[in-house]
């Protein structure tokens, strides 16, 4: 089975903001989130997938999600990449 950890940044232009969450589905958890039936952080916004690694063993994708949930500096790093390549 896939496991996956992603990061979506919100479409505000006003304070993006990021959120990394697990899933063995990512587009459907995308879909969750965007429609208000995701994690409580994430209600209120419209958020994009910038982000998504695969695991295959669940326990090492939580400890990645883990890490990469405090590790900020990595997180500014994947969102100016993201950033980058749009431009």
């Amino acid at each position: 089975m896939s496991h996956y950890v992603y990061m979506l940044k919100s479409k505000s232009r006003s304070k993006p903001r990021t959120y990394v969450g697990y899933s063995v589905d990512y587009k459907n958890r995308l879909v969750k989130h965007n429609s208000g039936r995701g994690a409580k952080f994430t209600k209120g916004y419209q958020w994009i997938l910038i982000y998504k690694k695969l695991f295959k063993s669940k326990s090492k994708a939580l400890k990645f999600e883990y890490e990469l949930k405090k590790n900020r500096k990595k997180r500014l790093t994947i969102l100016q990449e993201y950033n980058e390549q749009r431009s």
